[in-house]
């Protein structure tokens, strides 16, 4: 494996790349002028046909510095012919999620828009007939979920023999153990010679043993001190029990005067319940899960794009690389159990060079979580201890109906509830038959009496109507009295 230069470098002007003046007029409606440390080191390189390894902090443009080299290398096959057979699938990305492919999918349209380039984006949680038409017309780029991919290449949709580029964006998740078999499938039916570009904002060692398997002799671009934060983000630990991680939220939302945020939490369920709590609590607030429908999950990050939404209750599946223009604030409702997902969650503010706050809210029991992140980020923590007003909501107490109607009459003596639903120590009508005590009738004469000592009482030839008497047999049969 080659490394490139370590230390960031400065990003120069993208007019200054090798680029075609389609690409550039459409960097220029983008509104981008100057290259980040990522895009500066690593697009020159993806033009030379090498395999890379980038790692570069979050929202620091590495989109961009895999697609725009790869158009422009893929410029030589446009053509505007119709036929679907012109426009095979020449270049793939790989993406974890299906915002996450979505949102790599806007950025390539983009940046093709004045080219006869075709991009397609395929994923799960939707139908698959409009996307198996917008395939079958032919696709340059493809960006795809495996799952949804692989049922595509089931069907016959598509074909990948002539792929040229793979790209695999969040490198860590997609070679983590539960992506790795439908990768290696997805890769089964690529030419052997093709460059591989893996991009991702953190690199472990074993993350980085397991993609020698599939880069030939890359090349390592780091712009950054692998599994970095950025400096533009401020980091806040704050000491706050589980039951008052709601008020701090809402505490430090009025401090800080913070107009959107994301909270991320660990499980789908608590995602759900939180969100309808902060709902309740007057804040408009949408959750984002896995158990949400495709449709949903875009629906409420559009109207959190678009500032209908304050809070945005997440878990993880948000985490990876979306693009939320100047949002201000990342709450750490529950600290992740994955130290490398905390660098994710905290990068979807303070991007492009912009100021954000990430704050973390750390209960009695995530004292290994907190070191796990010291240890990854490389930097002591310190733990504040959070102030919080009392807030605490008092509900109206609750008036029955028939204290309303009973107000206007002389209230009775209250009894706790007894068994059976009768009051305890209340008087209730008796019959003096039942209370007074047993009294035997002189004039009765007992039957037992008149019966001689060890004679058994007689009994009547049917004794009740419910006892059927014993059938005759004859003596023949063993019906006989025995002698």
């Amino acid at each position: 494996m080659t490394e490139a230069s370590e230390g960031p470098i400065a990003g120069g002007q993208f007019s200054s790349l090798p680029l075609d003046a389609k690409l550039q007029q459409a960097i220029a409606d983008q509104g981008y002028t100057s290259m980040t440390p990522i895009q500066a080191k690593a697009i020159p390189i993806v033009l030379a046909g090498r395999d890379v390894m980038g790692a570069a902090q979050t929202g620091t443009g590495k989109t961009a510095a895999f697609s725009l080299p790869l158009l422009q290398k893929m410029l030589k096959h446009e053509n505007g012919s119709a036929s679907p057979a012109r426009h095979p699938v020449r270049a793939l990305v790989l993406a974890p999620t299906r915002e996450l492919a979505d949102q790599v999918a806007a950025n390539v349209k983009a940046y093709a828009r004045h080219t006869q380039l075709r991009v397609a984006v395929v994923f799960g949680g939707i139908d698959m007939n409009p996307q198996t038409a917008e395939l079958r017309r032919g696709v340059e780029v493809l960006i795809a979920t495996p799952g949804r991919l692989l049922d595509h290449i089931q069907a016959k949709n598509c074909t990948l023999s002539q792929v040229e580029y793979v790209v695999l964006d969040e490198a860590d998740r997609m070679l983590d153990i539960g992506f790795l078999p439908d990768l290696q499938r997805i890769l089964s039916y690529l030419p052997t010679q093709r460059q591989t570009l893996l991009f991702s904002a953190t690199f472990s060692p074993e993350i980085k043993k397991l993609a020698q398997s599939y880069l030939q002799e890359p090349v390592l671009v780091e712009v950054a001190r692998p599994n970095a934060t950025a400096t533009t983000v401020e980091q806040r630990f704050y000491a706050v029990e589980d039951d008052d991680k709601r008020r701090a939220v809402r505490h430090l939302l009025r401090e800080r005067t913070l107009s959107q945020a994301i909270v991320f939490v660990n499980s789908k369920l608590g995602a759900a319940r939180l969100a309808r709590s902060l709902e309740r609590d007057g804040l408009k607030t949408a959750a984002l899960h896995g158990d949400k429908s495709q449709d949903e999950r875009l629906k409420a990050l559009e109207a959190f794009k678009r500032n209908e939404v304050e809070l945005l209750v997440a878990t993880d599946v948000a985490a990876r690389g979306l693009d939320i223009a100047d949002l201000p604030a990342v709450f750490n409702f529950d600290i992740p159990f994955n130290a490398e997902d905390y660098v994710h969650r905290i990068g979807r503010t303070g991007r492009a060079g912009a100021s954000g706050l990430a704050v973390s809210f750390v209960s009695r029991g995530d004292q290994r979580l907190v070191a796990d992140i010291e240890k990854l980020i490389k930097k002591k923590i310190e733990i504040e201890p959070l102030e919080l007003e009392e807030e605490r909501l008092r509900r109206p107490p609750r008036r029955r109906e028939d204290d309303e109607e009973s107000s206007s009459q002389p209230s009775a003596p209250r009894h706790p509830r007894g068994y059976g639903g009768y009051a305890m120590g209340s008087t209730t009508p008796s019959d003096p038959f039942f209370s007074k005590p047993y009294e035997a009738d002189p004039s009765a004469d007992p039957g037992w009496e008149k019966q001689p000592v060890g004679t058994p009482p007689a009994l009547s030839r049917v004794a009740s109507p419910y006892i059927k008497p014993k059938r005759k047999v004859a003596a023949l049969l063993g019906g006989g009295k025995k002698s």
